[in-house]
């Protein structure tokens, strides 16, 4: 189903990127981690530097977003039977409102309390929240539901399902899936005021990335990294980094090499994109630019890896990751070669995603331990800070503090006085 939007604006995400004090999406303003804040806590602990925090009834993997002074988080009861999206004021953290989305059926996950994995995202009017196959729904800032997609269908797999929706323009763009069983795998492309279906694009593949929209040589495009199932493939042929036009849905190019279960988002600098799958995946970085099979613009492939969950980030020349494991690593970005030898754990395992400010990388551990490293080719794990919450949540930052969610509660951190 394909219907043209006549006028599209630039990325919804780049007016946000010019407020420090809003974190409106899964990976901020941009979609890769990065923030332009300074003098941010480097140090702290269950007593030291915590503004407030606050306790939460039900789990969630998801990482709260922030538009203004107010804070938006997912979370699900056990079994997934009511999902909700709840509203904190950001000064003190007391909950304003509580909206609850029931879902009736039986749904496939790893674990019977993860049912609220995906993030919301605002634009400063609405807020848009996936709840999995509970569906799509869209509120204004005050609770008011707006529109609803229940007509989606099941996305089940065994380990649930994780992309948040992203924002470009006029759209909200969801990727449904994974769908192991006789679901679709799809893009679907909405009118954020209406949920109304502008474009959808179906998939072979499955994954649990969160496109990233971006620009190659002026022209913008959506990236997702797709490849489900298909672990021990000898010649990373059966899954793909792939481009789309995000206005239409029409695929762009394609890079085969991703070769098992994709759990991070794509990353891009200076006309390069990284995709890495886990599982004892492959990691690649492509030269962008082409259309077709880019492949052969592929500037390196890691065919072998351990476990990644969380996605990284890049710094300069620089990609960086912390793997499932908690062993950190920082490579080349043209040319894939490993800088940081670093073979222990800095800490615990970890599902999060990096966060860059003021020349640091944050990133949660899942016993609650937050490391923070330079972001330089030297390495240096600058503090571990520990809150004995367990969490698979990333940071949030925002006005010059940081927002970290764990099982039990939400977290403020600040050293302001």
């Amino acid at each position: 189903m394909l219907r043209c939007l006549p006028i599209l604006t630039v990325l919804a995400c780049t007016a946000a990127l010019a407020h420090a004090d809003n974190w409106p999406a899964w990976r901020g303003a941009d979609g890769q981690g990065q923030c332009a804040e300074k003098n941010l806590p480097v140090k702290w602990s269950t007593k030291e530097n915590v503004k407030w925090k606050v306790d939460l009834k039900d789990q969630g993997n998801s990482t709260p977003v922030i538009w203004g002074d107010k804070i938006f988080l997912t979370q699900a009861n056990k079994g997934g039977t009511v999902r909700s999206l709840l509203c904190f004021a950001k000064p003190d953290g007391k909950l304003l409102w509580q909206k609850d989305v029931p879902y009736a059926d039986k749904e496939l996950n790893w674990n019977a309390s993860w049912y609220a994995n995906a993030s919301p995202v605002v634009d400063g009017e609405r807020v848009i929240a996936c709840f999995g196959s509970a569906g799509l729904y869209c509120f204004d800032f005050s609770g008011k539901e707006l529109w609803k997609r229940t007509d989606l269908g099941k996305w089940e797999h065994k380990f649930g399902n994780g992309a948040s929706p992203v924002l470009y323009g006029d759209l909200v763009i969801q990727w449904c899936g994974p769908n192991e069983g006789k679901g679709r795998n799809f893009l679907l492309a909405a009118e954020k005021k209406s949920g109304k279906t502008v474009w959808e694009q179906d998939e072979k593949f499955g994954s649990w990335s969160t496109p990233l929209i971006t620009k190659v040589d002026g022209q913008d495009q959506l990236l997702l990294g797709l490849s489900l199932d298909v672990k021990g493939a000898p010649d990373a042929k059966t899954g793909y980094l792939k481009g789309y036009d995000p206005k239409t849905g029409k695929e762009l190019w394609y890079c085969h090499g991703l070769n098992s279960y994709v759990y991070t988002s794509p990353l891009v600098s200076n006309g390069i994109a990284v995709a890495m799958s886990g599982y004892n995946g492959a990691g690649m970085a492509v030269k962008l630019g082409g259309s077709g099979d880019i492949t052969k613009d592929r500037l390196w492939i890691h065919p072998k890896n351990i476990q990644r969950v969380g996605t990284g980030a890049i710094v300069g020349d620089h990609v960086y990751i912390l793997e499932e494991n908690g062993v950190p690593h920082c490579y080349e970005l043209k040319t894939g070669k490993e800088v940081w030898q670093v073979e222990k754990r800095a800490g615990g395992s970890s599902w999060s995603s990096m966060v860059v400010a003021d020349g640091r990388l944050y990133v949660v551990c899942q016993n609650g331990d937050t490391h923070v490293f330079a972001a330089s080719p030297k390495y240096e794990l600058l503090a571990t800070n520990k809150l004995g919450e367990n969490s698979n949540s990333s940071v949030a930052v925002s006005d010059g503090e940081l927002y970290i969610r764990t099982f039990q509660s939400l977290w403020c951190i600040s050293e302001k006085k």
